[in-house]
This record gives structure tokens, C-alpha cells and sequence, in this order.
């Protein structure tokens, strides 16, 4: 087919890969434009843009779709098909109805839950036992169109978001290369009017552990949001990321330290896995221990 590609961070990237292995004819990828980062704070490429580019894919980044002249652009294209997956914009009806078939989303979660901006993060952070991938034919609405195919797959106990963003990103790009090959044949299903729920985008703000909440909740916290924004504690007046952790016995005040990395929560204890000290790079948290005196209680 004749395909456009949309897409922006990381986790598109294995899908625009198994598009060209697929022998799609990618005619053309959009993805965000080039934002400040790092301490010069120059334009760095995403993802999406520096592996299309040494794939020599022609590549677009306009600022909004909602023009004229960037939807005649799009529709002169003349695709089959449009593969998105975290884009980062919102794609007017124009678009939508532009090329043959219309487009085709990749979204992380089992719809009609999680619909948003932050399925992989709300899942874990929930306790959702399982989570999946959806293709879904894109409308209007945030997430709301009609699933073609779907795949499910268990949350291991101790994942966090990069662990599973990893295998859902390849789970994605596996299953939209099936979608793609059957479409003729797959039949639209609508989403339920029940069980919908809404993945907000991660707030900073939530990001601190509260030591009276149950360790299952602390421990899923810290999971969910590892590696970013990467949830935190004060430990004797710095600023300590937690970026993983099991629930293991323990009892106390909450901020209490036991053994180790063993911290006391409301209702028994969690043993933090991994952290990472301000500057410095994420560690095992036996690693982290030789340089930092955790004292009789963290905040």
C-alpha cells in the first residue's frame, strides 16, 4: 500500500520500521517539529524524524494540520492508507477522509479503556492485571473510533513503563502490519458505551510517594512512572527518583527505613529496585546505597 506515516517519540519508531520490512511504500512520514533540548537548548529532531531520515524518507513536521495548503499537500499524496501513533496533533476531518481508507490508529490500551494521552502509565498506576494494543480507525473523537483488531497481554508484577512501553510499541507494529494485510476482510467494531476511562496526561504534581498510602499503591506509583517523570522522595534533603520496586513485609511509621532500600508505607512496606540520585544516572539500588545514607526515614 501506498502508506503516510505519523508519528513522533520512540515508540513509533519500531512501526515505521516494520512498515518498510512489510514492503509498504511509505510516501511520506509527519512527525512533531524539532523542539529545544539539552543543556544548549538547540532544536533536536524526535525519534521518528532522525530514523526516517536515514531511511531516506521524505519528512514533514508542519505546525497544525488545519490549514489549506498543509491538507492539499496531504491529500496530493494520494495514500492508501495513514498509520498513527503518538503523533501529537490533532488531525482535522480533511485529513481524516484523505487518503483511501482512511487512518488507522495504534493505541495502547485495551479500548474503551484508557483513551488519552497516558494509557501505559494509567494502567500500571490503576493495577490492571492485562493491557493490550487496539487498531482503530480513526474519527473525531479522542480515541473513540471503531477497533479493528486487538491484543491483549498481561502486567508483569514488577513492570514498569518502560518495560512495557517496550513490548507494546513491538506488539503494535507486529499487529498493524497483520490489520494492513487483512483489511479487506476485518470487520469494524464499535466501541462499548461502557467501561470508558480517561489515561490523563502525567502531571508532575503526582509524582511524590506519599509513605501512608499501601505499599501496593506506592509500589505501582513508582513503577508507572519509571523512567519518566520518575516518582520521588526526599531523602536528608535531596531529591531522590524511584524507579522501581516490589512489595515485600514490613512494618512501622511510613517513611520508616528498614533494611536496605526497604521503606515503610501505610500498609507494609516496598523495597525500591532502582533510583537514581539528582545528576547522576539511574542505578541499581544497591549501587545507589554506597553514596547515600538513607537515615532512619525518607519524606
Amino acid at each position: 500500500m501506498r502508506v503516510i506515516f505519523m508519528g513522533t517519540p520512540d515508540f513509533s519508531v519500531p512501526v515505521l520500521d516494520a512498515l518498510i520490512e512489510a514492503g509498504h511504500e511509505v510516501v511520506a512520514v509527519y512527525c512533531q517539529p524539532p523542539r529545544p533540548a539539552g543543556r544548549g537548548k538547540k532544536d533536536r529532531p524526535s525519534p521518528v524524524q532522525l530514523r526516517a531520515e536515514a531511511l531516506g524518507l521524505a519528512v514533514r513536521y508542519p505546525v497544525s494540520l488545519k490549514g489549506e495548503a498543509e491538507q492539499a499537500d496531504f491529500a496530493a499524496l494520494e495514500a492508501d492508507v495513514a498509520v498513527v501513533v503518538a503523533y501529537g496533533l490533532i488531525l482535522p476531518q480533511a485529513i481524516l477522509d484523505a487518503p483511501r481508507l482512511g487512518c488507522l490508529n495504534i493505541h495502547a490500551s485495551l479500548l474503551p479503556r484508557w483513551r488519552g494521552a497516558a494509557p501505559i502509565h494509567r494502567a500500571i498506576m490503576a493495577g490492571d492485571a492485562q493491557t493490550g494494543v487496539c487498531i482503530m480507525q480513526m474519527e473525531a473523537g479522542l480515541d473513540t473510533g471503531p477497533v479493528l483488531q486487538r491484543e491483549a497481554t498481561p502486567i508483569g508484577a514488577e513492570e514498569t513503563t518502560g518495560q512495557l512501553h517496550d513490548r507494546l510499541s513491538a506488539m503494535g507494529a507486529r499487529l498493524v502490519v497483520q490489520t494492513l494485510g487483512a483489511l479487506a476482510s476485518l470487520k469494524p467494531e464499535p466501541q462499548p458505551d461502557e467501561g470508558v476511562t480517561y489515561a490523563a496526561k502525567i502531571d508532575k504534581a503526582e509524582a511524590r510517594v506519599d509513605w501512608t498510602k499501601p505499599a501496593a499503591e506506592v509500589s505501582r506509583l513508582i513503577r508507572g512512572l519509571s523512567p519518566f517523570p520518575g516518582a520521588w522522595c526526599d531523602v536528608a534533603g535531596e531529591r531522590v527518583k524511584l524507579l522501581g520496586a516490589r512489595v515485600v513485609n514490613g512494618t512501622g511509621a511510613p517513611g520508616r527505613v528498614l533494611a536496605g532500600f526497604t521503606i515503610v508505607c501505610g500498609d507494609g512496606a516496598i523495597e525500591v529496585t532502582q533510583a537514581q540520585r539528582a545528576g547522576k544516572k539511574a542505578m541499581p539500588a544497591y549501587e545507589v546505597l554506597k553514596g547515600l545514607a538513607l537515615g532512619a526515614t525518607v519524606g
